[in-house]
């Protein structure tokens, strides 16, 4: 079975992510497609192990094998969590339907680490724009303020909410250029210094419940080891 098979034939669930599912979208916006795929447990016999994901087979599709997945969400990858909250699905199977229901498993107060640190990566490039051309990437500041946004929400309320809301008006100014990068910059700040603030008051546990991941992986790979056809 080739890669994109993985995807075309054992996907469990794919959505639309980016601008459009964030609320933001424009006449010009892509459509991204993230999913996932249960590799048949006896693809995991062989040497050679099925890939733990696979770009394609339409344009902006991205996909990651189910295992790779829940390791990524459990470590508050936030592009994975935000992928398991959007509204715009696509596609989902029973197995699917179970991965959904454990949303509330890989929360925890390990966003703030991984969001926090994400969301200066993706400053620092900011900064250096301003620094090199005089102006940031509208787009991506826009997108980093949105991200900033809901990790703070997330940290206070201990759900993730990836919709703009009634930012998206002053937001979608921002992706214009229209904002100037002084009070964009410190938009930014104030986000930042109300997640910190969030860490220790929101509902949030410290750690993920790894155990009920760890549960819904073994059930799934023993029944696809009874029933797939590789």
């Amino acid at each position: 079975m080739d890669d994109l098979g993985l995807v075309r034939d054992h996907t469990i669930y794919s959505c639309v992510m980016g601008s459009r599912a964030f609320g933001l979208a424009t006449e010009a916006s892509d459509t991204d497609v993230r999913g996932v795929y249960l590799a048949p447990t006896p693809l995991f016999w062989r040497f050679e192990k099925p890939p733990t994901h696979v770009e394609g087979p339409r344009e902006e599709e991205f996909s990651w094998e189910l295992e790779r997945f829940c390791e990524l969400a459990l470590r508050a990858n936030p592009n994975v969590l935000e992928c398991l909250h959007s509204p715009l699905v696509e596609r989902v199977t029973p197995v699917g339907e179970e991965l959904l229901a454990l949303r509330g498993a890989f929360l925890s107060r390990r966003a703030h680490t991984s969001f926090t640190r994400y969301a200066k990566s993706q400053h620092g490039k900011l900064l250096a724009d301003v620094r090199v051309h005089g102006a940031p990437r509208w787009k991506h500041a826009m997108h980093l303020l949105r991200l900033l946004g809901s990790c703070r929400d997330l940290l206070r309320t201990g759900r993730l909410t990836i919709d703009a809301g009634p930012d998206r008006e002053r937001l979608l100014a921002v992706r214009r250029g229209e904002v100037d990068w002084d009070e964009v910059d410190a938009w930014m700040n104030r986000l930042a210094a109300e997640s910190d603030a969030a860490l220790t008051t929101g509902p949030l546990p410290a750690e993920p419940d790894r155990a009920r991941v760890e549960d819904f992986l073994r059930r799934t790979r023993r029944a696809s080891a009874g029933a797939a056809q590789v």
